[in-house]
């Protein structure tokens, strides 16, 4: 038994990347993004803002935004910018990005939070965010887009062992991602999509802390309904969406 008076569950702390991508993988990503030599980096739904940061330090005469919504994350991202030396260079702000007038930048970088682009009353429109994101970046600038695509297209059971209300019209297919970007302005210049092991990193980080706490605290007052957040997480990776749903990084150049 432990008292009540023991800390709540860490969240995310074994992650580096709020997605699944290696440290190989975002080290050819910055590469690439600093040899245009951009004056501005502007990240939608940046969480903690890792890839941002190690775009703007590869390119010292950058600034980056980062916009996020959650306070905790965007918190994280400013100790690290501070602990980085790069606090007076990358602002982390607490805004939505729908309908935002940050831009035109010459890179955004935008992993998995295409939705945040959207209008959260509708339907999910990648079209609609991928015109979005071609309006945030200057003419000849880069977006590095992180979206999720069907590796193939899912059974009846997996989607069953998925999200609540998960259904194929979700996600399209990589091919269909890539020519939606090409119809929204962009030419299509590195596509790249992250490997099994990469999955197993993330899935697995993203709930190593919280199953050390829980196996450590079964007792708890929040230990119930931790469990229950985290084994529903993992069941529908395990049981569902594993070697189905893939993440696709395209680095997108605006046209001219």
């Amino acid at each position: 038994m432990i008292s009540s008076e023991s800390g709540p569950p860490p969240r995310l702390g074994s992650l580096t990347f709020h997605s699944p991508l290696s440290e190989a993988r975002a080290s050819r990503m910055v590469g690439r993004l600093a040899a245009a030599n951009p004056a501005d980096v502007l990240d939608i739904g940046c969480g903690w803002g890792e890839l941002l940061l190690r775009v703007v330090a590869a390119t010292p005469s950058a600034s980056g935004t980062g916009i996020d919504v959650d306070g905790e994350d965007l918190a994280r991202g400013r100790a690290l910018a501070e602990a980085r030396g790069l606090a007076d260079r990358v602002a982390f702000v607490e805004e939505s990005a729908l309908g935002t007038g940050r831009g035109p930048a010459d890179v955004v970088l935008c992993h998995g939070s295409s939705q945040a682009l959207c209008d959260p009353g509708q339907p999910y429109d990648l079209a609609a965010a991928l015109g979005e994101l071609r309006r945030l970046v200057r003419p000849g600038g880069q977006v590095v887009l992180g979206e999720c695509f069907w590796e193939r297209p899912p059974t009846d059971e997996e989607l069953a062992g998925m999200w609540p209300g998960a259904h194929v019209g979700e996600h399209t297919s990589l091919g269909t991602l890539v020519d939606l970007a090409i119809a929204a302005g962009f030419r299509p210049a590195w596509i790249e999509t992250a490997t099994a092991e990469e999955w197993e990193e993330f899935e697995s980080g993203y709930r190593y802390d919280t199953e050390l706490w829980l196996a450590a605290h079964p007792d708890h007052p929040l230990a119930a309904e931790t469990r229950e957040r985290v084994d529903r997480q993992r069941s529908t990776w395990v049981n569902g969406y594993r070697r189905v749903l893939g993440m696709a990084y395209l680095t997108l150049v605006a046209v001219v």
